[in-house]
């Protein structure tokens, strides 16, 4: 093999050898790296999957732990039943379960057969079944509570089971509660993500799947004891359980596999799966997330190709080196071969100049070849102005005789050749020839269109030459101004075409504005009639406590006015979106001391925070602020509660930092921290990263009223974040005068909470007309001493006012059924009384306007759901006042 040719060879070779090998390392590198980052992403959302599950199976937890300590129920499973009686406990139960569609709550003996169901309508009913042979009731009977997840033997469809024992005083055991929750609704959610979510029980078993063929698949082979098991408790029915057919080709770091499906038909995701598994807390089951690899595998190609690249750049740049070294030692050679060149370009140069002359000699024929290349029409004439050349297109274009086209020929002959044709145009041929050609003459260039009668339209472009003369174009622009005609014409139509889009998109625009105006008022309306019974559960809640000894009682009614509490936050919450989104919520700007409001808030979350074991430290401030004060303590409230509830150790710090013409307040914890990724996430409705504090779940909508109170105020907000260091979360406000802020009232000192003294032997009336509400709110002011002659709704006391017997207080409601406003219905009440009491308004209305006429009037004003010690308190301080302001007897 020659020698050149060998070195081009291993040139080669080594080029293609450097770039597979760049491309491996560099292809293997991003597969590694992205692998390891959509493995985080995988675990992050497996662990909301699990939040998910939890929170559904927790909402119903409670339930069989309160029915067990209802009085009917044990009574019940102490004797036999009749059929009334029995028809008594399955409408007991049907409404104990309320109008959920996702629960069944049924009432088991101690021998496993149930007595009653709230099924009990249906034709699958399970009144009458034994279910002695189901775990949930067997651990029940044994340990006091349950739990088991199957098919159900009497209705076919599957849930998962919760079981609380019923014990007589002494401690026996006669019967139980149980639950069962479908999941069904959770495979539905579970459609909307491309990966495939599955739910495990401890055989390894698939029961909940957003793919309909994954469910019951067998991750694991099951021995002889779990076959015999499974049987024993028919726990899958006749379902079969199939083998899932697949293989481990690596393992992560944080727990995740790389597996292949081997089972044909079962997946939608191609090649290698990301699996993730997380334990779920308080159940043997296991979640499970499969996560295909395709955006690994394009990132692992991308970096190969950029490793190729940068190899070949490399290898390019070496060669070019090379090659200006190689060049250098030819610059020897190369001067001795310019000379050849030189005497090749001479040569060349003699016969264009030859070529030149020739072209001379043409040129006096008159018709030039070198323009006839040209697709213009051109003329050329001289200082006298005389024809010196034109080519052929010229001639065309104006149909000149061959007899009047030679050298010498005046101009003039040809104008007025055209002006007997009536081609120069309307008026006397003589001055337009004599305005031409003095516009020849001047050598002024000029441009204008000329239109012929058969349509042409010419481009007439005019340059003088340097020596005297003029050259004349003619371009035959017609088909331009065709399609320049068309053109308009299409524009004119899109035009029309955008002005009705215009007006649709406006009248759709419309139509979504009042769309969404009707939603608010709907969201309204439904949260003001859904705290009408809560405001009374919680009434009830607070008389329970008084009439429970046990401390299993105790815990139970805990737990309810949790769970009640909670339910309240969450309707306020949604309220108040309600209220920001259709424009009610009244914003007052005014110029406000920072450094009060945050020792406020330090005040309030000091105890909470102390009770987590987290230090919360307010740093001081003289800043002043434009903007709301009551708007911006609660978003400055909700970041520090958030802290509070996602940090496990460490320090809450609150403090301001300037900003130019601004200040920010920032909140700093050291919580978990939250991913980039998600940090847009949090500020939606329902969002949560995790579950927070125990028995401190939040409903996620904290963030999404700060960023709408932002939107509101027009401050920024935002917030920084790493993970395992913690999360600042700041609200950007502008700076205030503090002279004004200075010349603004503080506020009335609190005073201390009152006692209950001031209640007793005092009066009031209870105007509501929600009659649970009535009754709750009655026996509670009867515990604390007040004397409650009349509790029902408006006709009732417009009814019983007599003149001269009017109560020292009246709670009244705002909204009292049809044709009845609570203030009207008070000034009706007092003109019969001929006196005036005093009055708290007890609504559901959380409208700014009625606080602030409530203020203006001297009345008392709480929203529902109402706290007893809230209630109590304003009764108390309302009764002092009264007392104060009444004239001493003499």
């Amino acid at each position: 093999m020659p020698t050149p040719h060998r070195r081009k060879f291993w040139t080669v070779l080594i080029l293609l050898g450097g770039m597979a090998a760049s491309m491996f390392v560099a292809g293997q590198w991003a597969w590694q790296r992205s692998l390891h980052d959509e493995s985080d992403t995988v675990q992050r959302q497996l662990a909301l999957y699990g939040q998910t599950l939890a929170q559904r199976i927790d909402r119903y937890r409670t339930l069989p732990e309160v029915l067990a300590l209802d009085k009917q129920l044990r009574d019940a499973l102490r004797h036999p039943l009749s059929a009334a009686q029995v028809e008594q406990l399955n409408r007991k139960l049907e409404q104990a379960n309320g109008a959920s569609q996702s629960s069944t709550l049924t009432l088991i003996n101690r021998s496993g057969t149930a007595i009653a169901a709230s099924n009990w309508r249906t034709a699958t009913s399970n009144v009458g079944m034994d279910y002695s042979f189901r775990p949930y009731v067997q651990q029940a009977l044994t340990q006091g509570s349950g739990s088991f997840y199957g098919i159900g033997v009497t209705t076919g469809e599957p849930g998962y089971f919760l079981s609380q024992a019923i014990r007589d005083d002494s401690g026996q055991t006669l019967g139980l509660v149980a639950i069962k929750i479908a999941l069904q609704e959770l495979e539905r959610e579970w459609l909307q993500t491309p990966d495939i979510v599955l739910a495990s029980d401890a055989h390894g078993v698939v029961f909940l799947a957003s793919q309909d063929a994954w469910r019951y698949r067998l991750l694991d082979p099951l021995d002889d004891a779990e076959r015999r098991e499974l049987s024993a408790t028919r726990q899958y029915s006749e379902q079969p359980l199939r083998p899932l057919d697949y293989s481990v080709e690596d393992h992560m770091d944080n727990g995740g596999r790389l597996v292949r499906l081997q089972t044909p038909g079962l997946s939608t995701l191609q090649g290698r799966v990301l699996w993730q598994t997380q334990q779920l807390p308080g159940t043997p089951w296991q979640l499970h997330l499969l996560h295909g690899t395709r955006n690994s595998m394009s990132d692992s190609r991308w970096a190969a190709a950029a490793g190729a690249g940068g190899w070949l750049a490399l290898s390019m740049l070496v060669l070019f080196v090379r090659q200006r070294q190689r060049l250098a030692t030819l610059r020897q050679r190369s001067r001795q071969e310019l000379e050849t060149v030189l005497q090749q370009h001479a040569q060349e140069l003699r016969t264009a100049q030859d070529g030149i002359v020739q072209a001379a000699q043409e040129a006096d024929t008159g018709l030039s070849r070198s323009l006839e290349h040209l697709p213009q029409g051109v003329v050329i004439i001289d200082a006298d102005l005389k024809l010196v050349a034109w080519n052929s297109r010229y001639v065309q274009l104006f149909r000149y005789p061959a007899d009047l086209m030679r050298v010498g020929q005046p101009i003039e002959a040809l104008l007025r050749h055209n002006a007997r044709r009536g081609l120069l145009g309307p008026g006397p041929a003589d001055d337009t020839i004599a305005r031409r050609l003095s516009h020849l003459r001047s050598g002024t260039p000029h441009l204008h269109e000329s239109a012929k009668d058969d349509g042409t339209v010419l481009e007439i472009r005019g340059n003088p030459l340097p020596d005297g003369g003029f050259v004349t174009s003619y371009a035959d622009i017609t088909s331009y101004k065709n399609a320049a005609r068309e053109l308009r014409s299409l524009a004119d139509a899109l035009e029309q075409r955008v002005a009705d889009r215009t007006r649709d998109l406006d009248a759709a625009r419309r139509e979504a504005e009042q769309a969404n105006r009707y939603k608010t008022r709907f969201v309204a309306a439904a949260v003001h009639d859904l705290l009408q019974p809560l405001n009374a559960a919680r009434m009830f809640t607070s008389l329970l406590r008084g009439h429970l000894h046990d401390e299993a009682g105790r815990r139970a009614a805990d737990s309810i006015d949790g769970a009640l509490a909670a339910q309240d936050a969450i309707l306020g919450s949604l309220l108040d979106i309600a209220r920001m989104e259709s424009g009610q919520l009244e914003v007052r700007i005014r110029d406000v001391a920072l450094g009060p409001v945050l020792q406020v808030l330090a005040h309030n979350f000091g105890v909470l925070a102390e009770s987590r074991g987290l230090a919360l430290s307010c740093v001081d401030t003289h800043c002043v602020v434009h903007t709301d004060e009551n708007l911006l303590r609660r978003i400055v409230q909700n970041f520090v509660s958030n802290a509070i509830r996602y940090s496990r150790r460490g320090r809450i710090v609150v403090g301001c930092r300037r900003d130019g013409d601004h200040v920010r307040i920032e909140v700093h914890d050291q919580g978990p921290g939250i991913p980039e990724a998600l940090q847009r996430e949090i500020f939606e409705e329902f969002r949560r990263l995790d579950e927070g504090g125990d028995g401190d779940r939040g409903a996620g909508l904290g963030l999404a009223i700060v960023e709408r109170l932002g939107r509101l105020l027009g401050h920024d907000i935002g917030l920084r974040s790493q993970l395992g260091r913690g999360s600042v979360f700041w609200v950007r406000v502008p700076l205030g005068d503090a002279a004004a802020a200075q010349r603004i009232a503080p506020p009335p000192s609190t005073a201390n909470q009152p006692d209950d003294a001031p209640l007793h032997g005092s009066s009031a009336w209870v105007v509501e007309d929600d009659g649970p509400t009535c009754a709750a709110t009655q026996a509670l002011l009867q515990r604390w001493g007040c004397a409650v002659p009349l509790a029902a709704g408006a006709p009732e006391a417009l009814a019983h006012a007599q003149p001269g017997q009017a109560p020292q207080l009246v709670l009244l409601d705002v909204h009292l059924g049809p044709g009845h406003y609570g203030p009207d219905v008070y000034a009706a009440l007092c003109e019969r009384w001929g006196q005036t009491p005093a009055v708290i308004l007890v609504t559901a209305e959380r409208d700014a306007t009625l606080r602030r006429q409530a203020a203006e009037r001297g009345w008392g004003f709480l929203a529902k759901p109402v706290r007893a010690p809230a209630l109590r308190a304003l009764m108390s301080q309302t009764l002092l006042r009264l007392r104060e302001s009444a004239p001493e007897p003499e």
